[in-house]
């Protein structure tokens, strides 16, 4: 009988003990900044998706004005496909070449829009047209909206893998398999910040 509370006694020092270790080698700090990474990244993918759900309408209502434009329509459509049709979970932000390729089709998309938009300048009707102007306002937000998701994301992912690298959390980091997670790179950003250009007519 006492040896079986002096063995209850033990496991619940142990558990203690382990819980504290636990707590001193940043494994709670490690939950609190993944679900804040993953929190960050879901924000970012729904705004891609806001983007994307306003591209047939756009396409559409250019479509009216310039039909003949078609090389450019098609490809916004064609990457709108591509980005549409990647399946996004979180395991991506622990796989680096997809979310590499996650950062290609949206750039991709992104240029096709950029283009697009260019292509609206030489038509003055489709520029007045009430429309046009209210999906170039909703675009125009998402890219603003898109741009701070982003920014959120890269500032969680930075503390994140701080941790992940810094002694002696990287211990915790290798045991737990909390591994670094990918970022946006530099040439992905240089194409964000030209596309696409939503210029309002004057």
């Amino acid at each position: 009988m006492n040896g079986n509370r002096i063995d209850r006694l033990r496991n619940w020092v142990a558990m203690l003990v382990f819980a504290s270790l636990l707590s001193g080698c940043s494994y709670n700090e490690f939950q609190t900044k993944d679900e804040g990474v993953k929190a960050a990244w879901s924000e970012v993918v729904n705004q891609y998706q806001r983007r994307a759900d306003l591209i047939p309408n756009l396409v559409n209502t250019v479509k009216g004005y310039a039909s003949h434009e078609r090389e450019t329509l098609e490809a916004v459509t064609r990457a709108r496909a591509a980005a549409t049709g990647m399946t996004i979970t979180p395991e991506v932000l622990n796989n680096p070449e997809a979310f590499k390729k996650f950062q290609q089709v949206q750039g991709d998309l992104s240029q096709a829009l950029s283009r697009l938009m260019v292509v609206t300048e030489n038509y003055p009707q489709l520029k007045a047209d009430a429309g046009f102007r209210d999906l170039q306002s909703q675009l125009e937000g998402t890219e603003n909206r898109i741009t701070v998701a982003r920014n959120r994301y890269i500032a969680q992912v930075q503390e994140y893998n701080v941790l992940a690298r810094s002694f002696p959390s990287n211990l915790t980091a290798m045991i737990f398999k909390y591994n670094v997670k990918p970022a946006f790179t530099v040439d992905n950003e240089k194409a964000i910040s030209t596309a696409p250009a939503v210029n309002f007519g004057k």
